[in-house]
């Protein structure tokens, strides 16, 4: 049986973790690791469990930023996000679509940030795209100090992270004072056969200047490769035009070949490529609105 050690405390964490060396994972929801039997892995002999740590269940919604503690659950994300003043700003809606509608409900109320960004080989996280999108930013606690890093970086180096580093919390920047007006929306396809998991995810986040022109674009897909990124070619194209969901559409049809589709039980890669103009055109359409 596997040891659990409970932490009290972030740097209790990181030296529970650190001195148990490699072997040794950390526990918030645990929801990817009590499915490790259907992906044929073995659990880990000890486990360092987070749920006791007050600061990593923390939301902060603000003006310059959205900082989110890596044992938030989805439910209390979604929650936070509601909450603001006039409801969920129109830059966050992405975040607040992907956590209110990942998985089930269930799972929803376990399942954590920190846990959904760590879940290496689940292509299909919801909030991984969002959160890409959106610029968001990693702070990994380490037993020498901490580091932030890029989302994208992070997902790179997640699997090489020395023993002891432990994901402390997200940073989402806003455009307080910047003069844009930043409008967002999170578009997935969950087939029947695939569970509560989408075979497509398109994030997208885009600002507006005065006369109503996308003066940014940035646009993430999840679940189509192994891993979430964003769509540089799309977000180049998108920039300088107007939020017309055809047009949005009929770009990503003649870019999505860039992508290399992950073939799966659920679907093959080329059913993956097929819907994204339809997810783009979606989430373009949901600018701001809320749907």
């Amino acid at each position: 049986m596997p040891s659990l050690y409970m932490a009290t405390s972030l740097a209790d964490a990181v030296a529970a973790l650190a001195a148990r060396g490699p072997s040794a994972a950390p526990m918030a929801g645990a929801t990817w690791i009590m499915r490790s039997g259907l992906r044929d892995e073995a659990h880990r002999p000890s486990y360092v469990a987070l749920s006791q740590i007050a600061e990593l269940s923390e939301v902060a919604v603000d003006a310059d930023a959205v900082s989110i503690g890596a044992c938030v659950t989805h439910a209390r994300l979604a929650s936070a996000l509601a909450d603001a003043p006039g409801g969920v700003p129109f830059d966050l809606q992405v975040l607040a679509q992907a956590a209110a509608g990942a998985a089930n409900p269930q799972v929803r109320a376990v399942a954590t940030v920190g846990g959904n960004l760590n879940a290496i080989g689940f292509a299909a996280a919801d909030l991984v795209p969002a959160l890409l999108c959106l610029d968001a930013s990693v702070e990994i606690a380490r037993p020498d100090g901490s580091e932030s890093m890029k989302l994208d970086r992070f997902l790179a180096a997640r699997e090489d992270l020395s023993p002891g580093s432990l994901v402390a919390r997200i940073r989402v920047p806003r455009s307080a004072g910047s003069g844009r007006s930043w409008r967002s929306a999170h578009a997935r396809l969950p087939l029947r056969v695939a569970g509560d998991y989408p075979a497509a995810i398109v994030s997208l986040a885009v600002a507006l200047d005065e006369a109503g022109a996308i003066a940014e674009a940035r646009v993430a897909v999840g679940a189509v490769e192994n891993v979430a990124r964003r769509w540089p070619e799309l977000e180049a194209r998108l920039t300088g035009g107007s939020p017309d969901p055809e047009a949005a559409a009929a770009a990503a049809k003649e870019l999505r070949h860039g992508f290399t589709a992950r073939d799966g039980v659920e679907a093959p890669g080329s059913y993956r490529l097929q819907v994204l103009p339809a997810l783009v055109r979606r989430a373009m359409a949901a600018l701001g609105t809320g749907r």
